[in-house]
């Protein structure tokens, strides 16, 4: 018995024949009997149109299927010169007391060069005037729904805190690039990422930089709960991450717990500098980064601020990209910090927005006053706890002179810094009054060059032209009016040199016409007006 055929080809093939009638059945209600259905030029085009339809899947779905990386580089013939966001919103936030239009010339320029070096980015800044509309917006039943933090953040009645508070609400709703308004963009925000990381940017969910890397303060009853942070001035990340709502309710819960110590509502409370740096500011932000670190880290050692001493170049540390101290914290004089000239410095900070320790002074001695005057200087540091620690052995009488003489030396300071600042201003009206007289200075001399200009023109119409000087000026055959500079040519309409002198002078006294005004003409004075 022969086996069936794997494809027949037609009921026309001179094999079928040969098969057996169930299996001719079978070819003629399948596969052979659908290729008679198709016309022939048809079956030959398919292959045409298969091809015209992938093309145009591929077209129209292009952000659905891509190329890697590198296969698109080498079809487009350059490497890629921009990194992919990759969750990062393209946004700067800031937020003041007031709006841009009424803002000091000083923090407008400031805020100017986050939009005019980061032109394809979103600008918003949040005031003192629409923050609260923001977090209802945010944190409301139709947002994150937490109105205990609305709640929260309406009590609080601390500017600093609110400040602190604000950044973190707003980069846990939406994320971006947070700075505050006295921060200066030194560069674009697509170098806050080094170019080694651009492939691998949806690894990383945070961009932060070090502020303070002075870790020999760390047993230091004052410097040692600020001596290791990180920088939240300025920073980039994207939303919804738990560190920076575990940082808003870990405020909330601090400042509760606090006000329930000074027995106060939450608008009363009293913070001094410390409490304010290690409660919402640099510490706060650094200790919850170093536990989120360690939360979803898969390695068995703790990450410790070790992991970031003396840090020579970038790296990333359980998704969040750590800069060196000179990206976001140049010119401190301290840390290694560098300076702001450096290829690596990204931003700049101003700190003219930051009196908030007026109303929230550091730790002062009476004699020997803050030791953060020192700017982490080992020596100096070394020197006021031995000053502090003698003077405590001092009897009152010797502890009072102490305090006299500091109040004399502190009365010179400030009689000398009084007389700098009014030399300031001298200085500075003087240079404006040079300015202006300066600027006056060459406004007249343009308007005497004018005047000056002006009068040689009017000089030269007004300026007489005798007889002899007629063959200066080309005369036209046939023409009544020649004028030059403003007053007609002698002779018009007449042969001058066919009559006697006596009857020139003549004819030129009754043509001297008014000056600009031309000659009479068909018996009408002036023109015929």
């Amino acid at each position: 018995m022969s086996s069936p055929p794997l494809s027949p080809l037609s009921p026309l093939s001179p094999t079928l024949g040969n098969i057996p009638i169930k299996w001719r059945r079978v070819s003629e209600t399948g596969t052979g009997a659908f290729r008679n259905r198709i016309p022939t030029q048809l079956r030959r085009a398919l292959p045409l149109y298969a091809v015209v339809a992938v093309l145009l899947f591929l077209m129209f779905n292009a952000h659905v299927v891509t190329l890697p990386p590198s296969a698109s580089s080498i079809l487009n013939g350059h490497h890629q010169q921009q990194p992919a966001d990759h969750g990062f919103p393209k946004k700067i936030w800031q937020s003041w007391k007031v709006d841009p239009y009424n803002m000091a010339t000083r923090d407008l320029n400031t805020a100017k060069t986050w939009t005019s070096k980061n032109p394809g980015y979103r600008y918003e800044l949040l005031t003192d005037n629409n923050d609260m509309v923001y977090v209802e917006e945010q944190y409301g039943p139709h947002g994150i729904n937490r109105p205990d933090i609305i709640d929260f953040y309406r009590a609080v009645n601390i500017s600093i805190i609110k400040a602190d508070l604000l950044r973190y609400l707003i980069m846990y709703a939406e994320g971006g690039v947070y700075a505050d308004i006295d921060v200066e963009a030194l560069r674009p925000i697509k170098r806050f990422v080094p170019e080694r990381y651009w492939d691998s940017l949806s690894e990383i969910d945070m961009v932060v930089g070090i502020e303070i890397d002075q870790p020999e303060f760390r047993d230091h009853p004052i410097l040692g709960s600020k001596c290791m942070s990180f920088c939240q001035w300025t920073f980039m990340c994207k939303p919804r991450l738990p560190v920076m709502l575990n940082l808003v309710e870990n405020i909330m819960t601090w400042l509760n717990s606090l006000a329930a110590q000074q027995q106060v509502h939450l608008s009363e409370l009293h913070l001094d500098f410390d409490e304010v740096i290690s409660g919402t500011g640099p510490s706060a932000f650094t200790i919850a980064l170093l536990k989120e670190m360690n939360r979803i880290s898969h390695s068995p050692k703790e990450i410790t601020w070790d992991n970031f001493h003396a840090m020579d170049e970038s790296k990333v540390v359980s998704r969040v990209l750590v800069l060196d101290v000179e990206a976001f914290a140049a010119g401190q004089g301290h840390s290694d910090s560098g300076n702001h000239n450096a290829r690596g410095a990204l931003v700049k900070h101003h700190y003219h927005a930051s009196n908030w320790p007026s109303k929230h002074p550091r730790y002062a001695h009476p004699v020997y006053g803050e030791v953060e005057r020192c700017n982490w200087d080992l020596a100096c540091v070394q020197k006021w706890d031995r000053d502090v620690e003698a003077y405590k052995s001092l009897s009152i009488e010797e502890q009072n002179k102490l305090k006299e003489e500091r109040r004399m030396e502190l009365e010179k300071l400030r009689e000398q810094q009084l007389k700098e600042q009014e030399q300031a201003i001298r200085l500075e009206q003087f240079g404006e009054a040079v300015r202006k007289a300066e600027e006056e200075q060459r406004r007249r001399e343009e308007l005497e060059r004018e005047m000056k200009e002006r009068m040689r023109v009017e000089d030269q119409a007004l300026k007489p032209l005798h007889p002899e000087q007629a063959g200066a000026e080309e005369k036209k055959e046939g023409e009544e009016l020649i004028m030059f500079g403003g007053r007609p040519v002698p002779g018009q309409g007449q042969d001058m040199g066919a009559i006697g002198e006596g009857e020139q002078k003549k004819v030129v006294e009754q043509q001297q016409p008014v000056f600009g005004q031309p000659m009479p003409q068909n018996d009408k004075p002036f023109g015929g007006l």
